[in-house]
């Protein structure tokens, strides 16, 4: 998968989506992802790198641009002990896939992660331990590999698993 970004302190969604920049596209929010605790990880951020974060993980308005600028950056996956609610329906919902993790503090910075969300466990390559998550549930996963809500309906219209009127 990728390096670890971790984060301490409270994350809110205003860290991931500044409010000053909510008027524009994606491609602008994301460059101001959690810049307020490291100004460098929107250009350093690599596509399949993990986010770790603390407690309660996306705590504070709906925005779903907060998981959004993540899913943009190429963040492959979110680890925290928790996560807000609205935060973790709106993560699987653009597609983003969040693991609650309890040991998450565990995983130290630029550490080489591998995840299997199906099983919940985490590899840690660079200390070799395994750590275990909550596994994501397999409708929960589709959705996420099908690029979100939306993406994984129409697959499933297009199969005829689901009918409209």
């Amino acid at each position: 998968m990728g390096k670890a970004w971790v984060f301490e302190g409270s994350i809110d969604t205003d860290m991931l989506a500044p409010g000053p920049y909510m008027k524009f596209g994606i491609e602008e929010i994301a460059r101001h992802c959690l810049e307020a605790l490291d100004p460098n990880f929107a250009s350093r951020v690599r596509p399949g790198d993990v986010v770790i974060g603390p407690r309660n993980f996306g705590l504070g308005s709906s925005r779903e641009q907060a998981p959004a600028a993540l899913r943009h950056l190429g963040v492959a996956a979110v680890l925290a002990p928790s996560f807000s609610g609205l935060f973790y329906r709106n993560a699987i919902n653009v597609g983003q896939l969040v693991l609650e993790c309890p040991a998450a503090d565990s995983i130290r910075n630029e550490d080489d992660i591998e995840i299997d969300a199906a099983s919940g466990q985490v590899f840690n390559r660079t200390t070799g331990s395994i750590i275990a998550c909550a596994p994501v549930p397999p409708h929960l996963l589709a959705m996420v590999k099908a690029g979100g809500l939306l993406p994984w309906l129409e697959q499933r219209i297009e199969r005829g698993e689901l009918q409209t009127r």
